[in-house]
């Protein structure tokens, strides 16, 4: 105990406010404790150092699945006086890690004001900004297209416009993950540890709590649920993007122009898709509003809330539009389901979609790490 405070005072020296410094010395605690270091890949990560510099404690808190277990089981959680609290400090510095490695870095900002309120406000004046034109043009109500989504806005205006849109999110988060790889100086990246790494991100391995029941939400109850949902939003996304990827595919390679039929691929993958980011975001949502106040930082609360709804609001504005698109309304319809989706690409360089960019090289990395020699030998992996 004697070694544990004296290890505790040096690191609250070193820390002088930072959340790095209060990652750094909530590690020195438990590298002295180690009961939590068969709940997921933190711990024994955790164990191959001594130090935590910034790159070390940027790496951890990317790790860091916050499933809350250790918050749970540790006894020096508060009200104890060393305070430690493991989930909300990883969340806060995941935060300071978006901000830093931001491309551009002058938009870093933009993670602490991407709220609730703006995801809203931007989803909602795209949308009626695209219904007032509408309007103007004389064609929000008209008689069935048969689903003809290009009679209302040019194939070649859809593309241009959010083709540009997600490509550049695409390059913002690519480039300041890259910018993160090159801070951490990983090594050689061998085909296994890739095998690894994206097989952990797949199954959303470190969700389980580390003994397969789950993670802490409410209270210190195990349950499956954070990670199912998880699922249902990670692979609904996937298919609504395989959709998309499909009917490209048809329009260019095989020159077959939508409409497609409801039997059609891409109706088919977007209708699973869209059903998988209702469920999903729906149940993420409801675990934010019950999870413990201790848990993550209520300060990224409404930067969470925001993406949520913002993946909701994509997949009803788009189901909404399937179900409507031999209708009159089919127009109002996808003018509010694109201005929904263009809010969702243009929020997202700038988001809570970051934390998924970061955490798989933040698996690479462990996985690399975990294929090299303990040299401490103060744990095992």
């Amino acid at each position: 105990m004697q070694r544990l405070e004296a290890l505790t005072r040096e690191a609250v020296a070193l820390a002088q406010g930072a959340p790095e410094a209060e990652v750094a010395r909530q590690m020195v605690i438990c590298n002295a404790c180690r009961y939590c270091e068969s709940f997921c890949a933190v711990f024994p990560a955790m164990a191959r150092r001594l130090e935590f510099g910034k790159a070390d404690v940027h790496y951890l808190a990317n790790l860091c699945h916050n499933c809350g277990a250790c918050l749970h089981a540790c006894q020096y959680a508060p009200p104890h006086e060393f305070m430690v609290n493991v989930p909300r400090a990883m969340a806060q510095v995941r935060l300071k890690t978006y901000e830093e490695y931001a491309w551009p870095a002058a938009l870093g900002a933009l993670y602490r004001r991407n709220g609730l309120v703006l995801a809203l406000a931007t989803a909602g004046g795209l949308a009626l900004f695209l219904v007032l034109m509408l309007a103007v043009r004389g064609s929000l109500w008209h008689d069935p297209l048969e689903g003809n989504f290009y009679a209302v806005f040019p194939h070649g205006l859809l593309v241009a416009l959010f083709g540009a849109a997600f490509l550049y999110a695409v390059l913002a988060l690519a480039m300041g993950a890259a910018r993160f790889w090159r801070g951490q100086s990983p090594g050689a990246t061998s085909g296994d540890a890739v095998a690894e790494a994206a097989a952990n991100a797949l199954r959303l391995k470190y969700l389980d709590g580390g003994h397969g029941d789950g993670c802490n939400d409410a209270d210190d109850r195990f349950t499956l649920w954070r990670r199912r949902f998880h699922h249902l939003t990670f692979y609904g996304f996937l298919l609504c993007f395989a959709a998309t990827c499909v009917a490209t595919l048809y329009h260019y390679g095989l020159a077959w122009h939508a409409p497609y039929r409801l039997t059609s691929l891409p109706v088919l993958l977007g209708t699973a898709g869209g059903i998988g980011l209702l469920l999903g975001p729906a149940g993420l949502l409801w675990l934010n509003y019950r999870r413990a106040p201790l848990h993550g930082d209520p300060a990224q609360r409404p930067m969470d809330r925001g993406f949520i709804v913002l993946l909701f609001a994509s997949s009803a504005t788009g189901l909404a539009l399937l179900a409507g698109r031999d209708s009159g309304a089919m127009a109002l319809l996808l003018a509010v389901h694109l201005g929904v989706v263009l809010a969702l690409f243009l929020t997202m360089p700038y988001g809570k979609f970051a934390h998924a960019v970061y955490r798989v090289a933040a698996l690479l990395k462990y996985a690399v790490e975990r294929r090299r020699p303990n040299g401490l030998q103060l744990g095992a992996d």
